[in-house]
């Protein structure tokens, strides 16, 4: 699988000390990376330095193995979808799309049957003399999309594009551009802060911290296998227990796990509320006990609070079926599942 996109020791620093450092990425042909982390983390800056708008203190950017930081956006064989659609507003959904293939100079008859198509695509067919004041806010973001499409870019930038819009329209949109990406086998590169639109969306995810990469792996291993603490944190719910290592075991009161890691001395303990199991014997004959805080009904699932005897509030995901048999105040034995164990530091 051939590289599109590189990233090689790229800084950036503003004057308020803000900003990224040596970050590295490499994105493959086809590809939909997400760069993924609260606000302030260096995730824009990345995304608007590959799209030019921004100038790297240091290292290089390369698109399909040509070096592309000295050149403006304009020459930049990419495009960029922003948060906001900026579309002209006095001009229609038409003279937007084409507007960008005028300038490239591509023949009338060619540019209207390619507006069409990058409609179509988006699920907007006809609509090309509605103006944006017509349109919807997720019907607008569409047509943001298409613009960009319509360029045919090696790499596409999209600057949390959906987070303006409601959740059910979020939704959609997601899974909207998901079966574009697949259709055209453009490469992306997507930013947002919201950790449930990168599962659901990417290939592989970049997890931002603080200007520099904490991980980069696929959804389902930044979620069963984070790297680090800020990672198992940041992703998805977790519960964290002080724990600690002896004779080569890691405890937590009466409950040990081998010390793959070989830490030493005080760790965290993280466990998923869906790897936390509750019930009235305990568990292999060992476990933690406690008592039953709270049953928030989430839907097709619940997820309940238990305050543990020595060890503080844990969550546990139940199903429907087993929460029928639990009420606040009951006495219940907790086993893992699973868990992984990190150093009691950042």
């Amino acid at each position: 699988m051939s590289i599109q996109l590189a990233v090689r020791g790229m800084t950036k620093r503003y004057k308020t000390g803000e900003g990224v450092s040596g970050i590295n990425l490499e994105v493959n042909k086809g590809e939909l990376v997400t760069l993924l982390g609260p606000s302030g983390c260096g995730k824009t800056t990345v995304l608007r330095s590959i799209g030019g708008f921004l100038e790297p203190d240091s290292g290089d950017i390369l698109i399909e193995g040509q070096s592309v930081i000295k050149l403006p956006p304009e020459k930049r064989p990419t495009s960029m979808v922003f948060q906001s659609y900026n579309l002209w507003p006095h001009m229609s959904v038409f003279d937007n799309l084409a507007f960008g293939l005028k300038i490239r100079r591509m023949p009338k008859a060619d540019i209207k049957s390619a507006v069409a198509d990058a409609l179509r695509l988006v699920r907007l067919p006809g609509a090309e003399k509605k103006y944006p004041g017509q349109l919807s806010g997720g019907q607008q973001q569409r047509v943001a999309l298409a613009r960009s499409l319509l360029l045919k870019p090696a790499v596409l930038l999209l600057d949390e594009p959906f987070s303006a819009l409601d959740a059910k329209l979020r939704h959609e949109m997601r899974e909207e551009l998901r079966e574009i990406q697949t259709q055209t086998g453009l490469t992306m590169v997507f930013v947002t802060h919201d950790q449930e639109e990168a599962l659901s969306l990417s290939d592989r995810i970049v997890v931002m911290n603080h200007g520099h990469i904490e991980q980069i792996a696929q959804p389902q291993h930044i979620y069963n296998e984070p790297e680090t603490l800020y990672v198992a944190e940041f992703i998805g719910k977790m519960n964290f227990l002080e724990g600690v290592v002896d004779e080569e075991r890691i405890r937590v009161g009466p409950l040990a796990w081998p010390n793959t890691k070989r830490l030493s001395g005080q760790v965290k303990v993280a466990v998923r509320p869906e790897d936390v199991s509750l019930g009235k014997e305990p568990f292999q004959g060992q476990g933690l006990t406690g008592t039953i805080k709270q049953i928030m009904i989430l839907g097709h699932y619940a997820e309940v609070s238990v305050e543990l005897d020595k060890h503080g509030v844990i969550r546990s995901f139940q199903s429907k079926e087993a929460v029928q048999l639990l009420k606040a105040g009951q006495k219940v034995h907790v086993g893992f599942a699973a868990m992984i164990a990190y150093p009691n530091k950042r």
